[in-house]
């Protein structure tokens, strides 16, 4: 399968516990083999198609293997919803790397995504060599936490992809206050699918909230600065979308603060998250990688 310009090939591998799972791996320049992969991972309620722009721009200089977590896109839902949690996605993911053989790697995590990687960087030591954290550090704010809690598993469907956009909209108006239609419409297509009935319907099993109505399940009650503080001295990349309800400027102004090479930049007039198709977010991005190890 393709996106079209067909620049990336489906990868299927299987978890621990049985759950099929899917990435979209983008095979970068002939000379990239050596060069540490880049493992793009989305938020929560997000899938491989969060990167349809960036990862075949980032592949123009090495491998990019973009994830979908469990009861996300084509990955298959889980049968216990409570493995719907940030430790078994990273075992996931680990999964993927032994099945592919990578020892070395970097990521480009939104949300759940960054969590993810600042848990595979206390977990997985000298092998993350580099990390792009979008919207998303060891302090969360309770107040975006609790927005997201609030429509997290809703049901619904539209009839149209124009329902659906307009629906999206009024739903995330305040993140993305300077969108149209039209960039509305193309944010949904990436966070929706066409059911077999001809409804249009989130791209996620509902059930991923399950742990977030569990009392300190997913985010509250674990200090992740330990976790973050694991990445060490590699390049790290932390972007804050300026109106954010999630990163507040101050905790990102610590998280740059305490470690050597981690750099902090601020997307303007976008919330949680920054797309990464920003022109700010794209240089940013494009300079992380210029810094990668190069083997």
């Amino acid at each position: 399968m393709s996106d079209g310009r067909r620049d990336w090939s489906d990868h299927y591998w299987w978890s621990s516990d049985g759950v099929r799972l899917h990435a979209r791996v983008y095979a970068g320049p002939g000379d990239s083999e050596k060069a540490p992969p880049i493992l793009c991972m989305p938020g929560l309620a997000r899938n491989a198609r969060d990167f349809e722009l960036l990862a075949p721009h980032v592949a123009r200089y090495r491998k990019v293997i973009a994830i979908e977590f469990r009861g996300r896109g084509e990955s298959a839902f889980a049968k216990d919803p409570m493995t719907y949690v940030p430790l078994t996605y990273v075992q996931d993911v680990v999964a993927l790397l032994d099945e592919l053989g990578i020892d070395r790697f970097a990521t480009i995590g939104t949300s759940l995504g960054g969590l993810v990687s600042m848990l595979m960087a206390a977990t997985l030591p000298g092998r993350l060599v580099g990390a792009v954290l979008n919207d998303v550090g060891p302090e969360l704010e309770a107040a975006g936490l609790e927005r997201i809690r609030d429509y997290i598993g809703a049901g619904g469907s539209q009839p149209t992809w124009m329902h659906a956009a307009r629906a999206f909209s009024e739903l995330n108006a305040a993140i993305y206050p300077g969108y149209g239609i039209h960039d509305w419409l193309r944010l949904t297509k990436r966070t929706h699918r066409l059911t077999a009935e001809g409804r249009i319907v989130t791209d996620y099993d509902k059930q991923i909230a399950a742990p977030l109505r569990v009392p300190n399940g997913g985010d509250a009650g674990i200090d992740l600065w330990p976790a973050y503080r694991s990445l060490g001295d590699v390049p790290l990349l932390i972007l804050r979308g300026a109106l954010s309800d999630i990163l507040a400027r101050a905790a990102g102004e610590k998280m740059a603060a305490e470690l050597p090479r981690a750099r902090l930049v601020e997307v303007p007039g976008v919330g949680h998250a920054p797309t990464m198709d920003e022109p700010e977010a794209r240089a940013a991005v494009d300079a992380w990688v210029a810094a990668l190890p190069k083997s």
